[in-house]
């Protein structure tokens, strides 16, 4: 069965951040994702975990100043990323994440063979820092309808530039919600790409709310991940249409139902 995991910037978003957790956990998930949730004290974030209890996963890489989109392919900025890792890794290894998803940035066309080549150093100091603490890289493809001229955009780039980084803890961040508007051909570029493949998020297209409604079959795509055997959480990145608890009828046959008080 599916393990479904709440993204708490974008669920239960109606409550102080550090309510969140409580309130994941009584709605029926185990496990939580983050984003770049730095103005919190990792302590505050631990007990929360703790109280609950909840697994957490992973957090993002902070995206830089106002307006930018992460730093990992920026050619210039490999200072300010260093920077940015830095205090990723160790929130990270404070609160007890298991992965850290480096936000790669906008990229002007003409500069993309120099942000090639930054990204792939960029990404392989970060993933050799990391992997003496156990922790994994992610690397996300975001379309580029919502995020134009983000450097990472498809799957198959993705793969290509692990190949080339040589990691095993750097993987790909596959988000069908970004892979349904940059290319579609969901499970079978899902299966091509497994071997690459660290963690899933979900969901609608092209509302970008609960995974019941619009062009995408989730259940028929979740049933693909059990048959291929995808046994990782998948991360419900989604904005729900109203309030959270309300909107989570379509998870309930994958375990998610409210935890007796």
């Amino acid at each position: 069965m599916p393990r479904l995991a709440a993204n708490l910037a974008f669920l239960f978003a109606d409550r102080p951040f550090l309510d969140r957790f409580g309130a994941a956990a009584a709605a029926g998930f185990s496990a939580v994702e983050l984003q770049a949730h730095y103005d919190h004290p990792p302590s505050a974030v631990r007990a929360a975990l703790d109280r609950h209890p909840l697994t957490l996963l992973g957090i993002n890489t902070a995206s830089g100043r106002e307006g930018e989109l992460g730093l990992a392919a920026v050619p210039g900025r490999e200072q300010d990323f260093a920077a940015l890792f830095r205090q990723a890794l160790d929130y990270a290894g404070a609160i007890g994440a298991v992965s850290i998803h480096c936000l790669a940035g906008a990229v002007a066309p003409e500069l993309r063979p120099a942000a090639e080549k930054v990204f792939i150093d960029n990404i392989s100091r970060g993933a050799d820092l990391a992997g003496a603490r156990d922790i994994k890289i992610l690397i996300e493809p975001i379309n580029p309808r919502d995020r134009p001229n983000y450097f990472l955009t498809r799957p198959e780039q993705a793969a290509d530039l692990i190949r080339r980084i040589g990691r095993p803890n750097v993987r790909i961040q596959f988000d069908f919600y970004h892979a349904q508007i940059a290319g579609g051909d969901l499970i079978r570029r899902f299966e091509q790409h497994l071997p690459y493949v660290g963690h899933v998020q979900i969901a609608a297209v092209p509302s970008r709310a609960e995974p019941d409604e619009g062009e995408v079959n989730y259940p028929a795509v979740l049933a693909a991940l059990d048959k291929l055997g995808y046994a990782g959480w998948i991360g419900c990145e989604y904005k729900p249409r109203g309030r959270t608890e309300d909107g989570l009828g379509w998870a309930k046959p994958y375990g998610i139902t409210p935890r007796a008080s």
